[in-house]
């Protein structure tokens, strides 16, 4: 199974940036999509931002032109870089890929991180 770690969480004051990072280890295939989704509670896990292999990426309105998603293939970890952060960005924040093990399909979840933006 693939295991997935996201780090870089934490505090931050409206306007500023912070980096969240997840490294994916164990018995990978080959990883496809990776992606980044926030939640609060008792509302459901929502988009925040996703990546293929090959770099094509998606992003939810709310925050395109503020976040970037990249991904380094080799180290098998996928980053979001956030800017301009607002109060309602305020979340907890998971990683997840999608890909193959020989024939078969994954998905994999990392455990979160919190992310609080304060005025």
């Amino acid at each position: 199974q693939v295991q997935l770690v996201e780090s870089g969480g934490g505090l931050v004051q409206a306007g500023g940036s912070l980096r969240l990072s997840c490294a994916a280890s164990g018995r990978i295939g080959s990883i496809n999509n990776m992606g980044w989704y926030r939640q609060l509670p008792g509302k459901q896990r929502d988009l925040v931002a996703a990546i293929t292999s090959a770099g094509s990426t998606n992003y939810a309105d709310s925050v395109k032109g503020r976040f970037t998603i990249s991904r380094d293939n080799a180290k098998n970890t996928v980053y979001l870089q956030m800017s301009s952060l607002k109060a309602e960005d305020t979340a907890i924040y998971y990683c997840n890929a999608q890909g193959t093990i020989g024939w078969q399909r994954f998905g994999s979840w990392g455990q979160g991180t919190q992310v609080t933006v304060s005025s």
